[in-house]
């Protein structure tokens, strides 16, 4: 899943990246309201962390703009002011959750788990695809009864391949979501690692969990694949 974190202190920004690459997320980030409204518009986002005291549009202000656009999105909050009225403005502007400045990352990270269970679409964070189990807080992958090693960026192909299961999933879709901004559109990386995970997931098995639908995308099932996927 693909975040963007808008956050104008450097350091701050980077503790909150690097943490979240590290559990298998995509992640963008931004200095200021304008550089993350800007990519919003060319972007699709999982969810939003969004620091509060930002230099020209603030994040009460950005998160209000989100929302008036229709936008939909989890907005988590963070704020170096704990007061209840600074709580209540950011939530009556349209945050899902706020968290205070300084935070443990564990906390931040079970805080945007549950965001993005909230949302439709999003299934348990434990994913079954036929004899595979997908632990998504403790980034394990089973199947059967054997414990497969996936590098961070192949669990979070195969987890997102998981929440679309059963469904050809196209590249660009799988780019905008598991990729961040400095993924070339041009590269073969994808199909490096649906590769890498064929081989991890598929390889000595009777039935085959990861397709193919050349000129559509892939699929992971042990059926017939769907119609293509739209995000």
């Amino acid at each position: 899943m693909r975040i963007l974190v808008v956050e104008d202190e450097p350091r701050m920004a980077g503790f909150i990246a690097k943490g979240l690459r590290e559990h298998a997320y995509a992640v963008d980030t931004a200095g200021d309201g304008e550089e993350a409204l800007y990519n919003f518009s060319i972007n699709t986002y999982d969810a939003i962390i969004l620091d509060v005291l930002l230099p020209g549009k603030d994040g009460f202000a950005v998160c209000q703009e989100l929302r008036t656009q229709g936008k939909t999105i989890p907005v988590l909050m963070l704020t170096a002011r704990d007061t209840v009225e600074d709580r209540i403005r950011g939530l009556d502007f349209g945050a899902d959750d706020y968290l205070v400045k300084p935070f443990d990352f564990g906390e931040l990270l079970a805080r945007l788990r549950a965001l993005l269970r909230r949302k439709s679409e999003y299934h348990p964070s434990l994913l079954t695809v036929a004899d595979l189990v997908i632990d998504t807080a403790r980034q394990q992958v089973r199947r059967g009864t054997e414990v497969i090693p996936l590098t961070t960026k192949e669990f979070a192909l195969l987890e997102y391949l998981a929440r679309k299961a059963h469904c050809v999933v196209g590249r660009e879709e799988i780019a905008e979501h598991v990729w961040d901004e400095d993924f070339d559109p041009f590269s073969n990386l994808i199909e490096v690692y649906i590769n890498r995970l064929r081989r991890k997931i598929d390889q000595g098995q009777p039935v085959p969990l990861i397709h193919t639908r050349r000129g559509a995308g892939y699929m992971l099932g042990p059926g017939e694949a769907e119609p293509l996927a739209h995000s």
